[in-house]
């Protein structure tokens, strides 16, 4: 075992988080998102919701501040109108983490199944939120 790991953490995420590089991307999948289907690397974490996710992955994975918005959200669908609500909350969490965080980059929901597709992971968690899913931008570790 280790210390100050989140449980929710399991050893595959730790392993796949270690193993990203600067600018690698992962997905943090709501339970509607076709996970299987475009993960290069799957990650289950059924039972679990994306913003325990967040909270458990931010403060190991620093965001990428060298790009203006290291975070990405599926926009909601034309004439769809929903308004999630999730995404104030994703707000509050990122702004913990990450202390240059500006805004979200909102991506079409096919060119986010694009980029979805060349992500290093997908981590498909239990959440019922519509428009839930989450694309984070690996930064560097400073000494």
């Amino acid at each position: 075992m280790l210390r100050n790991i989140p449980s929710i953490i399991s050893p595959e995420l730790l392993k796949t988080l270690a193993e990203m590089g600067h600018g690698d991307e992962i997905v943090i999948a709501d339970g509607n998102f076709p996970a299987a289907t475009v993960a290069q690397r799957l990650l289950r974490a059924d039972g679990h919701g994306v913003c325990d996710m967040l909270e458990a992955i931010l403060p190991l994975l620093p965001l990428d501040e060298y790009v203006d918005r290291p975070v990405a959200l599926m926009q909601v669908v034309p004439g769809d109108t929903t308004k999630p609500a999730i995404w104030k909350k994703y707000r509050d969490i990122i702004r913990v983490y990450g202390d240059k965080f500006i805004d979200f980059d909102m991506v079409e929901r096919f060119e986010f199944y694009e980029r979805a597709k060349r992500a290093y992971a997908v981590v498909a968690t239990g959440e019922k939120a519509l428009y839930a899913n989450i694309i984070l931008k690996k930064g560097v570790v400073r000494g």
